[in-house]
């Protein structure tokens, strides 16, 4: 699973955007940095087909995508995901799945899906800024496949440890792209050091 909080350029907003003091339009900006610079790594491993390139002098054998893109923000936090994923894959179709963490269980609970009739035949990519215990994108990743899709992916800002081994052990085909694995969880769930609640920094709801 890529890790890129390495990557002098992820670090830098990695580090700016997890501040406390950081406001909701710079956290946005950051996040929309992170998102970009993830797409490359989400998407090496998609198929390809080849098809026929006329250049302006001669024509070639080139490759283009073998499949269509879906993303799938989980809301409210993975729509600050969506739109630098669009920015980069501006053929992708956007679903939604509302899930909403219940504060006592910690278990997600599904509210919303609108997911596109050509699910099963696309590349799917799961979306959600955080992966804190895994359920929401367990839960996601469990109604998609009951809707028929089998190539998913799923991209997160952070991930716990705690997050990777649940999603891995629920879902072993769905690859994993983060930009950092931090520490771990905390007793409420959150993770550890983290940037707090992502969909609240995102739209500042705090």
């Amino acid at each position: 699973m890529p890790d890129l909080k390495n990557h002098p350029l992820v670090a830098d907003r990695l580090a700016r955007l997890r501040s406390a003091s950081c406001p909701p339009k710079d956290f946005r900006n950051y996040l929309s940095d992170i998102a970009r610079l993830l797409v490359l790594p989400a998407t090496a491993h998609l198929a390809t087909k080849e098809t026929e390139v006329v250049t302006p002098l001669t024509s070639m054998r080139g490759q283009e995508l073998a499949r269509q893109i879906v993303l799938v923000p989980i809301l409210r936090a993975g729509l600050g995901f969506s739109e630098p994923f669009l920015q980069m894959l501006p053929e992708a179709t956007v679903a939604h799945y509302g899930i909403k963490r219940n504060e006592e269980s910690l278990q997600p609970e599904v509210y919303l899906e609108r997911i596109p009739d050509h699910i099963a035949e696309s590349e799917v990519f799961v979306l959600d800024p955080m992966l804190a215990t895994g359920g929401s994108a367990i839960a996601a990743i469990d109604g998609l496949k009951e809707r028929g899709a089998t190539h998913l992916h799923f991209v997160c800002l952070v991930a716990s440890p705690e997050g990777i081994k649940a999603l891995e052990e629920s879902h072993p085909d769905v690859r994993i792209t983060s930009a950092a694995v931090d520490e771990g969880l905390n007793k409420q769930g959150y993770i550890i050091p983290g940037l707090g609640d992502a969909g609240d920094r995102i739209f500042g709801t705090l």
